[in-house]
């Protein structure tokens, strides 16, 4: 970052704002900075265990949290205290979140700023910095569907616009207009890294073109001038909604966090922006057209500081966390108690293949939450790639039926934050290897934000899976594993057109996060005779295929269908169990089927290494060893990619090693 360029003078320009407003301004200025100075104390003291400081970037926050308006969201990052101390939240309760005490917002579950409070419209970050881009656009999208005139405005800094999450998200809302403010905190470094080290151009107001949208550049040390810079754009946008980049130029005079330090940055550099203090530079603006006298200052210090000591000593006060087992499984989701609604006994019924089930399931379900957005890519006029969602435009209409840009990420992302405004979203995986793109959005943001911070995320993300038609590496993964061990999701596999669409309607009925994987392979070979009103089936049950007496074969998807075929061919009599849902999966019906015939084996289609498989067997072993009269036994494919040749795929799917295993077990 180049000096001579960016520390130009602070120039206040106070336009029409009342002497109210600008001291209001002043002392809204004051108070992120003297928490700042007692925290640092604290934590030389060892009472505080982290800072992030945002010594000199305060007049960014400010600025920004008073020129919206207080039902408007903002989603901060690090050093965005201002945020939260300009949304009034009580200073007791931020600092218990410091100290990880139960009246906190993550209640001791997360620290520092990684919170967010829906009564002050809020949303807090994740330490991967870039996802709440994306957030910001369902947010953004939400204000857009429901007519709100509202903007939204999300923090980023010069360092985490280097991630994907950056460009996706500013792409996304540029595509789709949406009234979102992109604020980028241009401090020159990330951590110790400096800005030629993070990108090539100088200005990241060169980029919004790039994009289709108004760049900004604003003096962020001038709190007058990213007030008036952020409202005038706020009030445009509501009107006129469309995102907005803007790049607000300062500096961090601490480390990126307390430990760090600032050894690395040159000592002319501090010097000189330590000469554009945003607090004392507007302080000395205000003494000098006379709206701030000494007796108002010490007024207004006194007040801060006794409102900082207060709400320190209740922080203090408060005891350490008492763990309770059950308050912290019953919070990884949101409250849920699942009614399953049945089909009339006496109703009409038809002939459904399995992509019908689905696409009927979806349908209805459109029906019954206008509330519920779908998106992906090419599900509008195009109907999606397998044709799910065809017609649905010209019913639903584009604004709910949403095409999308290739941005995984973004758009899962976008799908949490329209839950933050109370829709519903289905997103649509073109094959459930592309989510690979998006797995942070879902690992972190999906799964753990109801644990963090109460927030439901009210989300499906559906999941074209499996191998069988010869389309090779990427087009053809079992992937459900990679998220099978990640609290916080639920996950979803049908194995016919019956439970593909009642597991569909109840995974958008409950407000969790849910992976519904649907095996390509049977969307167009197998049909049943299903109800044609909408239903749902149980979450977390698992059902009997077939019942015998000899050998329990647990599975999913299409594992069901091999495993009828081979007991068939074998003349077996077995327990065929479908595990349905996957997580949370059905304990009691796996022990009730063990403990019946005494020999079990686990058939799945993904690699067999750490598959799912591998943790039922592991738990059936500890927990029913005494009903079993033979090892548990496993199958699934090999532990390759999935290979493109028909011949080779064939060898890497488990039918033939099932077969020949489940031969052993019967005969041990």
């Amino acid at each position: 970052m180049s000096t001579s360029t960016l520390t130009h003078p602070l120039i206040f320009d106070r336009k029409d704002f009342s002497d109210d407003m600008l001291l209001k301004l002043y002392e809204s200025l004051v108070l992120p900075r003297r928490i700042e100075e007692k925290m640092l104390i604290l934590l030389r003291q060892g009472k505080i265990s982290k800072w992030f400081s945002g010594w000199g970037q305060e007049a960014i926050s400010i600025g920004a949290v008073n020129a919206l308006a207080q039902d408007e969201f903002i989603l901060p990052m690090h050093r965005n205290l201002g945020i939260f101390t300009g949304r009034n939240i009580p200073l007791e309760k931020l600092f218990a979140q410091f100290q990880g005490k139960a009246s906190g917002f993550t209640r001791g579950r997360d620290r520092s700023f990684h919170f967010g409070s829906i009564e002050h419209h809020i949303v807090g970050m994740i330490s991967h910095l870039g996802p709440q881009l994306a957030i910001a656009d369902g947010i953004g999208l939400a204000y857009k569907l429901s007519e709100e005139k509202k903007v939204t405005l999300v923090f980023s800094g010069d360092g985490a616009s280097s991630e994907g999450d950056f460009h996706e998200g500013l792409n996304v809302a540029a595509v789709w207009k949406l009234p979102v403010i992109f604020v980028v905190e241009h401090n020159g470094y990330g951590l110790s890294t400096p800005s030629e080290e993070q990108f090539a151009f100088k200005n990241f107001t060169d980029k919004g073109p790039g994009y289709g949208m108004e760049s900004v550049r604003i003096q962020g040390n001038n709190v007058l001038e990213v007030y008036a810079a952020i409202k005038t754009l706020a009030e445009d946008i509501r009107q006129n909604p469309r995102p907005v980049l803007v790049e607000a130029i300062t500096f961090r005079m601490r480390g990126h966090e307390e430990a760090s330090g600032t050894k690395y940055v040159p000592k002319h550099m501090m010097e000189e922006w330590a000469r554009l203090d945003p607090v004392d530079n507007y302080e000395n603006y205000l003494e000098e057209i006379g709206v701030l006298d000494a007796k108002t200052k010490e007024q207004i210090n006194k007040k801060i500081k006794k409102a900082i000591n207060d709400g320190l000593d209740l922080a203090f006060a408060e005891p350490a966390i008492s763990p309770d087992l059950q308050v912290e499984l019953n919070d990884i989701y949101a409250p849920f108690s699942q009614e399953v609604i049945s089909a009339p006994e006496d109703g009409p019924k038809s002939e459904k293949r399995f992509v019908d089930a689905i696409s009927q399931g979806l349908e209805q379900s459109m029906e019954r939450y206008p509330n519920l957005v779908l998106m992906g890519q090419d599900i509008g006029d195009y109907g999606g790639v397998f044709k799910i969602t065809d017609g649905f435009k010209a019913k639903f209409g584009g604004e709910r039926v949403r095409n999308t840009p290739l941005c995984e990420s973004a758009i899962i992302g976008a799908g949490l934050g329209l839950s933050i405004k109370g829709y519903k979203a289905m997103v649509e995986m073109q094959f459930a290897d592309f989510v690979s793109v998006g797995f942070n959005q879902i690992v972190n943001n999906l799964a753990k934000i109801h644990y963090r911070w109460g927030q439901n995320a009210d989300v499906v993300v559906r999941m074209p899976t499996g191998a069988g038609m010869a389309a090779g590496p990427f087009h053809s993964q079992s992937n459900e594993a990679w998220f099978f061990h990640t609290p916080g999701l639920k996950i979803v596999y049908p194995s016919n057109p019956y439970d593909a669409k009642g597991l569909l309607n109840a995974a958008i009925e409950d407000p969790n996060p849910y992976l519904y994987f649907e095996h390509k392979g049977l969307y167009r070979s197998i049909t049943a005779e299903i109800p044609d009103a909408y239903y749902t089936t149980e979450i977390g049950k698992a059902a009997l295929t077939k019942e015998g007496e000899t050998v329990s074969i647990i599975t999913y998807g299409m594992g069901v269908h091999w495993a009828i075929k081979v007991v068939e061919e074998l003349g077996v009599s077995a327990d065929i169990l479908d595990l349905r849902t996957l997580l949370p999966w059905d304990q009691e019906a796996v022990k009730a089927t063990v403990k019946k015939t005494g020999k079990v084996i686990f058939l799945q289609e993904d690699c067999l290494t750490g598959g799912i498989g591998a943790e039922i067997c592991a738990w059936i072993s500890e927990h029913c060893f005494t009903h079993l009269d033979a090892p548990v036994m496993r199958e699934g494919s090999l532990d390759t990619p999935v290979p493109f040749a028909p011949s080779l795929e064939k060898q890497f799917l488990p039918v033939e090693r099932f077969k020949e295993k489940l031969e052993s077990l019967i005969k041990f």
